[in-house]
């Protein structure tokens, strides 16, 4: 089946009955599908074909699939979507630290499957063409940088790393609202914040790593109890 690069989906799996069931799944709504039984397959197929979205098991047998979430989240912007076998709250919460954008368990339904992996196709989706925004827009707070369409973000210092997608969304909804309380369904920009569960406040303490000098007592992005989050800083665009 041929389909656009951005609909191909990666399926990393050794268990040959759910790579299949996976698989039939997926092409039944129109995605194109590739399989990898390894991890070290899998790595090796990114050098040429990225694709749209990986569906990626922990349980591989050369190597754990905790340990390619951060690889490929370092060099990759594509959607992650972790199906495990593992029900331990504890691995929910590390995937989604080290960057999946979703988490299901065994044994699950074909069409939640589907409706997860269009929730995070969506969100990777390049924004509509605008002739008017055209030029990179810049944003400056407490002497940091960020770029958006590029996620540069720069430090005070002058060190610069490109955000992954999922971040670099969340961090622009915080600068184009700051000293705003803003809730979860609007970081998320109101998209299937139940299916979601509480990722966002995974991303939160990832992007406050990032910018904090304490992440536990953090001074830019403060937790509102009840309500959600208020980015507070000045910001300044360009």
């Amino acid at each position: 089946m041929t389909t656009k690069s951005k609909d191909l989906i990666h399926v990393v799996e050794d268990d040959l009955a759910i790579a299949r069931l996976i698989g039939q799944t997926l092409e039944k709504f129109g995605y194109g599908v590739e399989f990898f039984s390894t991890g070290a397959e899998f790595l090796r197929r990114l050098k040429s074909a990225p694709p749209g979205l990986c569906i990626l098991d922990l349980g591989l047998p050369d190597m754990d699939g905790m340990e390619l979430l951060p690889h490929v989240r370092a060099r990759h912007a594509f959607g992650l979507l972790i199906v495990t076998g593992r029900s331990d709250t504890h691995d929910r919460v590390l995937g989604l630290e080290l960057g999946a954008d979703d988490y299901m368990v065994k044994p699950f339904e074909p069409r939640e499957l589907i409706a997860r992996v269009r929730s995070i196709l969506r969100r990777y989706q390049p924004a509509p063409a605008n002739p008017a925004a055209d030029a990179v827009r810049v944003a400056e707070f407490a002497g940091w940088r960020f770029e958006l369409g590029s996620n540069a973000l720069t430090s005070p210092d002058g060190r610069t790393e490109t955000l992954g997608m999922a971040e670099a969304q969340l961090l622009c909804a915080l600068l184009e609202r700051p000293n705003q309380i803003l809730t979860r369904d609007q970081l998320l920009g109101g998209r299937d914040v139940a299916a979601l569960d509480r990722s966002i406040d995974l991303r939160v303490s990832r992007l406050r790593k990032r910018l904090e000098e304490n992440p536990v007592h953090a001074r830019l992005i403060k937790t509102v109890y009840g309500a959600g989050y208020l980015f507070s800083a000045s910001v300044s665009w360009s």
